[in-house]
């Protein structure tokens, strides 16, 4: 039996990985382990893995590896950190593949770490492009540094060939926050403000917004921005998730905390799940912020996304992604395009909703057929 080692850092990696996590933990051919590290124990991101605990996971281990402060320098800590506990859970365990989604600092030191000792790894989402964080660099050495290729889209998946990935390791198997819009059982709407605690029944717009870490120094100036215009369409409710663990992301939550216990239509929440946040987005009336879910989520729930400044720049983006500056009056003119627009299933280039099966079917052919070599040859397109 293998044994397989997926690993989560973030709120978000977690909600994603949901289906793979069941179905490959359901597969009688892996023994899998689910390893929870980096804001998923920091109490002040609020403490995230009692989402997977809630959701009757195993988690075979929790992993520590942050710091309390949130610099740049503090980033290089939290990787060290990584690279050090990982290193020793790779000698220990010697998984016979790791599986990582995205493009986190923390994910690629965890990735080292797995190259040092030898472990394959899977990685998810790889080929995109987000030009103003540092993400594309992350994401790019990440996929260097993987064996197998899984992308959410076939444009992404040429990109990882341009990369010298060779195409029999390269796969277009969609997304999986598509896969959980299409089968994942939301809350009603009555529920879902009841559980929640804000007045679902008006009109509303869910709101997430991050540090932009190509752009230091600017994370409070941009977020002050988006309050002034959020604060100038007061006929609307703001259910506002916090930013993640990047560079900047405490100088936006603590902002956030100060304004929105000003303001009766706000309310401010560290992480709603997977579940409730998927359910909050189907019931609102657009999502605003930089974050993935709005590129990737929305669309497929039929929700417009008012898409700020340049986090998310350089991914495919369905008809109904309106993309403005991190200025107030772009952004209100963004808004009004966005309460105009009809609430519809837009296309999505991310998939049927078929992406976990289709993962687990070639990680066990991969398996079976023991074609796993990591003596990779780089692949140059024919001219």
């Amino acid at each position: 039996m293998k044994k397989i080692t997926i690993i989560s850092a973030t709120r978000a990696e977690y909600g994603i990985l949901k289906p793979l996590i069941v179905k490959l933990k359901h597969a009688s051919d892996f023994k899998t382990q689910l390893i929870l590290t980096g804001s998923h124990l920091v109490e002040k991101l609020g403490n995230t893995y009692l989402e997977a605990e809630e959701d009757g996971m195993e988690i075979y281990k929790k992993i520590s590896i942050n710091t309390e402060g949130n610099t740049d320098y503090d980033t290089s800590l939290i990787m060290a950190n990584a690279l050090v506990e990982f290193g020793r859970y790779f000698q220990e365990e010697k998984p016979d593949l790791l599986i990582v989604l995205g493009d986190r600092t923390e994910i690629f030191a965890i990735c080292a770490a797995a190259m040092n000792a030898h472990v394959p790894i899977a990685h998810l989402h790889g080929g995109e492009l987000t030009q103003g964080a540092i993400d594309d660099n992350v994401r790019h050495a990440i996929t260097k540094m993987s064996y197998l290729h899984f992308a959410s889209a076939e444009a992404y998946r040429k990109r990882i060939l341009q990369m010298g990935e060779e195409p029999e390791r390269v796969f277009n198997v969609g997304a999986l926050g598509v896969e959980n819009i299409l089968k994942e059982k939301l809350l009603d709407r009555k529920r879902l403000g009841e559980n929640v605690g804000f007045p679902a029944e008006k009109d509303y717009a869910v709101v997430t917004f991050h540090p932009v870490t190509l752009e230091p120094g600017t994370a409070e100036s941009q977020v002050r921005e988006l309050f002034l215009a959020m604060r100038r369409r007061p006929e609307l409710f703001y259910l506002i998730t916090k930013a993640n663990a990047d560079a900047g992301g405490i100088q936006i939550n603590e902002f956030m905390e100060r304004e929105t216990v000003k303001h009766s239509n706000m309310k401010l929440v560290s992480s709603l799940g997977m579940k409730r946040y998927l359910s909050a987005v189907k019931y609102s009336r657009f999502v605003l912020g930089n974050s993935s879910s709005g590129i990737i989520e929305a669309p497929a729930l039929g929700v417009p996304t008012v898409n700020i400044g340049d986090r998310q720049q350089g991914r495919i983006m369905a008809e109904s992604v309106i993309s403005c500056e991190p200025q107030c009056q772009s952004i209100l003119d963004a808004m009004a395009l966005a309460m105009h627009m009809e609430q519809k299933k837009y296309h999505s280039p991310y998939g049927d909703g078929n992406t976990s099966e289709q993962i687990v079917c070639i990680i066990k052919d991969f398996f079976e057929k023991e074609k796993i070599n990591l003596k990779k040859r780089f692949y140059d397109i024919p001219y």
